[in-house]
């Protein structure tokens, strides 16, 4: 039960129209529009950085209901061809807008975490959520703090998965973030905070140790 009462307050803020809709795409997928139902959820999590962290867990449900219902996987196709289109476009929307950017990184990541085939992550999303993470790891992205954040935040979330599915990205992208802590100018306080974080968190194998987590924790809300 607590489950389906996290999936209302999800949808809450959108229309009740909506809401109605979502709400009988995760129990009955077969009888609505599911690539209505795959705009709408990507429409909203491009505005909504709140729904984007969450948004994996409705389409997760969604899929599930559909393969159980009738064996489909309409949602989940219409689902990965709009993500594809958004990826396609990515620059252009971190170019209109850093806020849209970082929620369409957070679902895309999100959907990796969430969607799996057989228990393992889609493969046919491990490069774009790497060339994702890369781009924020440019030097003109770890200069803004909230790409910054939005960086850590995925790979703690995802970082040690992604790193099973191909580890030579992995090292090329700590590479990248090692040298922007070390070398480049222009960092603010808390995005070198961050950074040496995240470094030292993989160094530990994906973990921090309690005096580590302290200290990071402590310096970040202060």
């Amino acid at each position: 039960m607590e489950d389906s009462s996290k999936e209302d307050y999800k949808i809450h803020s959108f229309d009740m129209e909506t809401q109605k809709l979502l709400k009988t795409a995760l129990k009955d997928p077969g009888s609505v529009d599911l690539e209505k139902v795959s705009s709408v959820i990507v429409d909203q999590s491009l505005k909504d950085q709140m729904f984007s962290k969450e948004a994996g867990r409705i389409c997760f449900t969604i899929v599930q209901a559909e393969s159980k219902q009738n064996g489909g996987s309409v949602f989940r196709r219409n689902l990965l061809n709009r993500l594809q289109q958004e990826f396609k476009a990515r620059e252009e929307t971190r170019k209109r807008s850093t806020q849209e950017w970082v929620c369409l990184v957070s679902f895309i990541c999100n959907i990796f975490d969430y969607l799996k085939v057989n228990n393992m992550p889609m493969m046919a999303l491990v490069h774009p959520v790497y060339d994702c993470l890369f781009r924020l790891a440019q030097p003109d992205a770890l200069k803004n703090e909230e790409e910054v954040d939005c960086l850590v935040l995925q790979l703690h979330r995802i970082g040690e998965q992604l790193e099973k599915m191909n580890l030579q990205r992995m090292d090329e992208l700590f590479c990248l973030l090692r040298d922007g802590f070390l070398l480049q100018d222009g960092l603010s306080s808390l995005g070198r905070l961050l950074l040496l974080e995240i470094l030292e968190f993989r160094a530990g194998s994906w973990m921090l140790s309690e005096t580590a987590q302290k200290y990071y924790y402590s310096e970040v809300t202060d």
